[in-house]
């Protein structure tokens, strides 16, 4: 069992706070092939604008005290990439994620600072990252925190188990009125225990929605 966990993280110091302080209609995400990997030095950002009119960025990002060296890398109209190196002092949370046995998802900016899905192994873990930030002055708030059965790429997908579950239990009429299943039978017939059997429609039903009626917005 992992845990994924929604906050947002604010401080001046953070990467690229000032930036998004000054800019406001620019969007800023971490590309996350690079995020996992802090001992690069290098990190890359995919940024878009409202109107493709980077210069007020680029200006912004001359100015951030976060930011040693900048280079656009990918030009695509409204949205580029951007290699940025930061400078010595800048706060950074993925390596404290890393650290703690963590995956950071996702980063992207808002107007307070970054909000970030990360994927942890544990209660214990979340707690670690918590302290950490305190003790680095970093505000740090639980927007949400939820339970999955086993890793995935993006930490959204229904596990097999889930889908395997909930594939059957439709199948065998489970969702129909009245109900023309049990959850015994299903356990019986997908080798797991009753408890089992709920544990994974529930998270699997949760999972389905957050996906299809839950914007990330």
């Amino acid at each position: 069992m992992t845990f994924i966990s929604h906050v947002t993280v604010c401080h001046p110091n953070l990467a690229l706070a000032p930036t998004i302080e000054a800019v406001s209609n620019i969007s800023l995400k971490v590309v996350p092939t690079t995020g996992t990997d802090p001992e690069t030095g290098m990190f890359f950002f995919l940024v878009e604008t409202d109107d493709g009119n980077f210069e007020p960025f680029e200006a912004a990002l001359a100015d951030d005290t976060t930011v040693d060296q900048a280079e656009m890398v990918a030009d695509h109209g409204e949205t580029r990439i951007y290699r940025l190196c930061y400078t010595p002092g800048t706060k950074l949370i993925t390596p404290k994620t890393t650290k703690v046995g963590g995956l950071m998802l996702e980063a992207r900016s808002a107007r307070q600072g970054w909000l970030l899905r990360v994927q942890l192994p544990d209660r214990k873990s979340l707690s670690e990252l918590w302290d950490y930030c305190r003790a680095e002055d970093i505000l740090f708030e639980l927007d949400r925190l939820y339970q999955q059965e086993s890793l995935t790429a993006d930490g959204k997908s229904l596990t097999d188990a889930q889908r395997k579950a909930l594939l059957t239990a439709f199948e065998e009429g489970y969702f129909e009125e009245p109900r023309q299943t049990s959850h015994e039978a299903l356990a019986e017939q997908l080798g797991i225990s009753s408890t089992a059997v709920g544990g994974r429609i529930r998270r699997g039903t949760s999972r389905l929605i957050e996906t299809t009626l839950v914007s990330d917005e």
